[in-house]
């Protein structure tokens, strides 16, 4: 903090308001006369669960220019504005003194790093819920600079951060053209069938078999003698969540070489490589003819409309979608000679290592994106922040262009040539950098390097 800076508690500078909880048989979900908007944490991220209360019932009230504080977890201490109505008890509205504070200076030395984490080691509780303490967090130094300098320093944070948010927005919008631009290029592998290419039904190709369900009595979370690895649907993404149950004939057994499909929710994301048992929200498939059908080959169609997008038709009425042993038996999939699959395959894999580069570039540009953030609000509240005419410049995230990826895909055709697809616009030079601010020790990190992500066993 600036030496020159006057430094007061945060209680003597500001006020913070609890919400009120008012009873949930007094909710409804759907406007009328009489109500008002019951404001909640999540309602900061989402308007799907939008609640409205009697306003007899309303105690705290803010509007959409207040200050409000996430109390509890996760994440403790959120900062929030934009919205207008009565508040929970899991929102606290903070009063700045604006004789000594500019409310968007305030705004921003709230979601500074340092206090973040000195609210959340003192938030923790060896009972109970974690939460905002109120009397630890007045005791916290706050800078007070002249008011000028404070509104000096909003200016230059206003312009910086539009910057890095433009660049963010455009790195988030590449990542998502990544994704897209491989699948579009895989469904239309499948579709664009060759006059040699057989149509067959899957339940001629392989044996397919749901999952079974022992008791959870049963669980346990390390492995044992006597117990096997029990996968259910989130296990084909994380071993955050592992489970052991005993070994025993009813179970329904995998091997690495079988598939497991997601039947249940989310149907149609598949997994492989494991060995164990599965559950019943899980369909087993296992390649019975291998030397008409290649396993890669299956297990890149699965995902798309030829199988996936049949098995959503048939349970798009459903509230939760899931689907029959016997329907994915009857469906047809497009069978090119073994060769052909195998030619195809290959070049898949080297899209899809091509996507995930791409894909861990602007990943790491966007958590790049948001650490300079930080950086530049703790040389704010240092003094240290400059004026942006002298501030490093920000990459936009444009760079690599997912063109590379299209050009490698008129290059490796396959088959007959996949429709057209789409690829993000390019930048032209005046917007290969934004303005940002004098932190160049992380906007050197904003490089085009990646880091290579693992081999999964999901497409």
């Amino acid at each position: 903090m600036k030496k020159t800076w006057e430094t007061k508690p945060f209680g003597d500078v500001c006020e913070i308001i609890g919400g009120s909880q008012p009873p949930k048989s007094n909710f409804i979900f759907e406007p009328k006369e009489g109500y008002i908007r019951l404001v909640q944490v999540r309602d900061y991220k989402t308007d799907k669960y939008i609640t409205y209360i009697p306003i007899e019932k309303a105690r705290k009230f803010c509007t959409k220019t207040d200050i409000m504080i996430g109390r509890y977890g996760p994440p403790i201490f959120g900062i929030f504005r934009g919205l207008e109505g009565a508040y929970n008890v899991a929102l606290m509205k903070a009063l700045p003194n604006e004789d000594l504070l500019d409310k968007e200076f305030f705004y921003w030395f709230l979601k500074t790093d340092e206090l973040v984490k000195f609210v959340e080691k003192s938030s923790k509780r060896a009972a109970g819920q974690d939460g905002v303490r109120k009397e630890v967090l007045y005791t916290y130094p706050t800078p007070v600079p002249p008011l000028p300098e404070q509104k000096r320093i909003v200016a230059i944070l206003d312009q910086t951060f539009a910057a890095i948010d433009k660049a963010k927005a455009i790195a988030e919008q590449n990542l998502i053209n990544a994704k897209e631009l491989f699948e579009s290029y895989l469904q239309n592998v499948f579709k664009n069938k060759g006059e040699d290419w057989e149509e067959i039904p899957l339940g001629k190709l392989c044996k397919l078999t749901r999952g079974h369900n022992p008791p959870k009595s049963k669980f346990i979370s390390e492995p044992k003698d006597g117990y096997v690895r029990f996968y259910q649907i989130r296990d084909g993404w994380s071993d955050n969540y592992k489970v052991y149950v005993p070994n025993s004939p009813q179970l329904h057994k995998v091997k690495p070489s079988d598939m497991l499909m997601v039947a249940y929710r989310h149907i149609g994301r598949v997994f492989r490589g494991v060995t164990g048992a599965f559950n019943v929200a899980l369909c087993k498939i296992s390649n019975t003819s291998r030397e008409k059908l290649d396993d890669d080959f299956l297990f890149y169609m699965i995902p798309t409309d030829i199988i996936k997008g049949e098995l959503m038709k048939r349970s798009e009425r459903s509230l939760i979608p899931s689907m029959s042993v016997n329907h994915l038996k009857e469906i047809i999939i497009p069978l090119p000679p073994i060769k052909e699959q195998k030619y195809i395959v290959q070049k898949l894999d080297a899209l899809s290592i091509e996507t995930q580069k791409l894909e861990s570039i602007y990943q790491q540009k966007i958590e790049d994106l948001e650490e300079l953030k930080k950086s530049v609000l703790e040389k704010a509240f240092k003094g240290e922040l400059r004026s942006p005419e002298g501030a490093a410049s920000v990459n936009d995230g444009c760079s690599p262009s997912t063109k590379s990826i299209s050009s490698s895909l008129s290059k490796k055709s396959i088959s007959s040539s996949p429709s057209k697809v789409s690829t993000p616009g390019e930048c032209s030079p005046s917007e290969e950098h934004a303005t940002g601010a004098d932190s160049s020790s992380k906007a050197s990190t904003l490089d085009d390097g990646y880091k290579p992500i693992e081999k999964g066993h999901n497409v």
